[in-house]
């Protein structure tokens, strides 16, 4: 079974799905964080240890994980319905004002006090992470939050389009949690993106796009994943139970598995890398968001695609505007018009 070809999106066909997908209401159910940005200037060594000392001169706060996969639903135009877990914690309120800002909901949100509001915290000089501190737990949520957290998925899923995944392993998504989302999914009809980690990696069977990258793939299956034999990724997507797969490749785009057994190879877009932070998160949102718009799932992987493209030339985690997605669009479909003409394809 050979790989198809990216599929071809004419630009009315994904102007139509945009007008759709900013109307659409999307459920973000997951691991929420919080990013801190410490930048200033290394000068010199501390004498107390061989690090640099960075002099502190700006600082800024900005939404990771599931958070992160909500503002990037935002920024499409939907409606993101955060379901997550916070501490009672200074972090918190940072992370409920970076909602506010993102015109984001914070309804959903359940405080379990005894835990901490995951932050991840880097410091940057001269443009360069020096060093990243995390403040988490990661072990699994109380019985108590679970009860508020599926209290909280019922309220959001009441006429929701599409319902996302995003799993960190950081202790929101129990099992309990994912059967109660997964469940509300089936019964609301809706698709479902799921993006993985190690811990619950088999239980999303059902889920609609299933989309690890390949290393995350390769440790639950506990084998490499032949990308080039026959078969390989049929067999895993029916394993996993799930009707489609997205594989994440990093540099080298996507490979997309869909349900009727066909392969198709999705390229990379970006130009240029600036930083990779985030790019799994775009990629979820505008899959799910398109996928809520009525795209088909090659169209809606593609569409993510070109989102991805635009991320990851930007500093730090960021988001993609439909403008921005759509000036990839044009440009990628200018230089195969240019390859054409060249006689290369």
């Amino acid at each position: 079974m050979s790989p198809t070809s990216e599929p071809r999106l004419s630009r009315d066909r994904i102007e139509a799905l945009f007008a759709k997908m900013a109307s659409s209401r999307v459920v973000v159910v997951g691991d929420a964080m919080l990013d801190i940005y410490l930048a200033g200037e290394a000068e010199r060594i501390s004498p107390e240890a061989p690090v640099p000392v960075v002099t502190v001169q700006g600082r800024r706060h900005a939404l990771g994980g599931a958070a992160n996969v909500a503002t990037n639903v935002a920024a499409i135009g939907g409606e993101a319905r955060l379901v997550a877990v916070i501490g009672d914690d200074p972090r918190s309120d940072s992370l409920r004002s970076e909602l506010a800002a993102h015109h984001l909901t914070d309804r959903h949100l359940v405080t379990e006090p005894a835990r901490p509001t995951t932050s991840k915290t880097r410091v940057m000089a001269r443009g360069q992470q020096v060093v990243r501190i995390d403040e988490e737990v990661d072990e699994p949520v109380t019985a108590r939050t679970e009860q508020l957290l599926t209290a909280e998925l019922e309220r959001a899923m009441v006429d929701a389009d599409a319902l996302l995944i995003e799993d960190y392993n950081k202790g929101t998504l129990t099992t309990v949690v994912i059967d109660c989302a997964m469940s509300l999914a089936r019964r609301r009809g809706v698709p479902v993106v799921v993006d993985p980690k190690f811990k619950n990696f088999f239980a999303y069977r059902g889920a609609s796009v299933f989309k690890p990258n390949r290393r995350e793939l390769e440790q639950a299956l506990g084998a490499s994943v032949d990308l080039e034999r026959a078969g390989a990724l049929p067999s895993t997507l029916e394993r996993l139970g799930v009707d489609n797969l997205l594989l994440t490749l990093g540099a080298d785009g996507m490979v997309l598995v869909t349900k009727d057994q066909e392969i198709t190879r999705i390229p990379a877009m970006a130009r240029e890398v600036f930083d990779v932070s985030g790019a799994g998160d775009t990629v979820t949102a505008w899959l799910g968001t398109a996928l809520a718009a009525g795209a088909a799932v090659r169209e809606a992987a593609q569409i993510a695609n070109y989102a991805a493209g635009v991320e990851v030339g930007k500093s730090g985690v960021a988001t993609a505007s439909p403008a921005e997605v759509l000036a990839v669009h044009d440009a990628s479909h200018d230089q195969l018009g240019r390859l054409r003409r060249g006689g290369l394809l």
